[in-house]
């Protein structure tokens, strides 16, 4: 991998981006490892939280430039060049909805710059930790053109709607105790070091806990945001008789009475029905 490196330790998988010297923009490569991790890590179910950092500066400064005028060419043309356009954002937009589709809850910790396509990431993200220095910026319209990947459909859910206007339409840049008292991220750091420490241990804990309830919880959660309050009761009925565990309640409450980590089943690994016998 060029773009990333990936480690799991204890169930904790951590993924980071490792193009400091380019300010961890996102080229075409970025946007191929990136899928097939999160493919990898989704299919394996054996990490139970992914912690998603950076190095460098900045967390990352979005979208390469020059991939526009380069691995990327945007045929305004002609209806099948801009029936391209189309096509291309989907298959964009779905690497980061993987974020949110994963089995496992994901938490980013940003510092610095979090910047156009980043922040198309980071709302992806179930948790956001960030440093005192983090901002956020919607750098497409400084460059003449809307946000295409998920900020403008992701971002209305977490903070509200005037502000989302105001970033969008002007380019400000979202300063971290701004964004803390907004709702976006979920507390601030003095340094990138404590906010990534934060972050892992945060997914240390959600790590402890059984993983098919986890996994479950976050099928709730999401699918509460898009629907109403009566169709997601309802959802959770169902949700909790396909996942209820006797088991898992009862070591559950014995590990904690005995002070001692619980042992609980991992999710199952996934076979791709095309590798299928």
């Amino acid at each position: 991998m060029h773009c990333f490196t990936l480690s799991q330790t204890d169930h904790v998988a951590h993924l980071v981006l490792n193009r400091p010297e380019a300010m961890n923009t996102m080229n075409p490569q970025f946007w191929r490892e990136l899928d097939e991790l999160l493919a990898q890590l989704h299919r394996e179910g054996s990490a139970r939280a992914l912690v998603i950092s950076s190095t460098g500066k900045h967390f990352s400064a979005g979208m390469a430039l020059d991939t526009f005028g380069g691995a990327i060419t945007m045929d305004d043309q002609s209806p099948e060049g801009r029936a391209a356009i189309f096509d291309l954002l989907t298959d964009m937009q779905s690497t980061f909805s993987r974020l949110e589709s994963l089995r496992m809850p994901v938490i980013a910790a940003i510092q610095g710059g979090c910047v156009g396509g980043a922040v198309d990431m980071v709302t992806a993200c179930c948790i956001r930790y960030a440093s005192a220095d983090a901002f956020f910026c919607i750098q497409e319209i400084n460059i003449g053109m809307v946000a295409d990947v998920g900020t403008l459909q992701r971002l209305p859910k977490l903070i509200p709607l005037g502000l989302v206007k105001e970033l969008a339409y002007t380019g400000r840049r979202l300063g971290a105790a701004r964004a803390l008292g907004c709702g976006l991220v979920n507390e601030v750091f003095d340094s990138a070091e404590a906010t990534l420490a934060a972050a892992l241990q945060c997914a240390r804990e959600i790590a402890a806990k059984p993983p098919v309830a986890i996994w479950g919880s976050k099928q709730a959660i999401h699918y509460a945001r898009d629907h109403s309050v009566d169709d997601s009761l309802r959802q959770m009925g169902w949700l909790q008789g396909a996942i209820w565990s006797n088991a898992h309640v009862g070591e559950a409450v014995q590990a904690q009475k005995q002070k001692r980590a619980g042992d609980f089943t991992p999710l199952s690994p996934l076979t791709p029905f095309r590798d299928l016998a």
